[in-house]
């Protein structure tokens, strides 16, 4: 491809939105988190340097922010490279006209100490013993991300005459 052409393709979507039905904000949100709830796995993207990392993790949303129990692993390296993170959410067996999922740019905070409030929290909220937790080989991090932008593609928003596909800035 050419430098043009790199440039169209990734304007793609701005060109689309532009002449979109936007739909309001706390309507997106409510889609967003009704979507979120309802689904347990999402793709977490952490990069620092040369190094990107995609992961498939089982999340929960609650409290305005994704949470993740994670054993380790390379993405932690990505997260203390950056606390800026991205993450995906979809329907796998989606049709053509029928698409569902989420988009997530926002920042992550690793919570290490499993005495923090928000680690016990967390725990109470997945139905995890913290005897269970304490007793691993191995520490269990938390990973919380609060949104930022997030983007949602929802063939179903044309039924309410809005464009498939809309964002917004999580906290304005």
């Amino acid at each position: 491809m050419t430098d043009e052409q790199y440039k169209e393709a990734a304007e793609f979507w701005d060109r689309k939105n532009a002449e979109s039905v936007k739909m309001l904000p706390e309507k997106i949100r409510a889609a967003a988190e009704a979507f979120l709830s309802a689904h347990k796995v999402c793709a977490l993207a952490v990069g620092g340097g040369d190094t990107i990392r995609c992961t498939p993790l089982e999340y929960t949303w609650h409290d305005g922010a994704v949470w993740i129990f994670s054993e380790g692993g390379k993405k932690f390296a990505g997260l203390r490279a950056s606390k800026a993170v991205a993450l995906s959410v979809f329907e796998t067996n989606a049709e053509f006209g029928h698409l569902h999922s989420l988009q997530m740019n926002g920042t992550a905070s690793v919570i290490a100490d499993s005495e923090d409030p928000s680690y016990i929290a967390e725990a109470g909220f997945r139905k995890i013993p913290m005897e269970a937790l304490r007793k691993l080989k191995e520490p269990m991090y938390l990973i919380r991300i609060e949104p930022g932008e997030v983007t949602m593609l929802n063939s179903d928003f044309r039924n309410e005459g809005c464009g498939n596909r809309q964002t917004v800035s999580w906290n304005e």
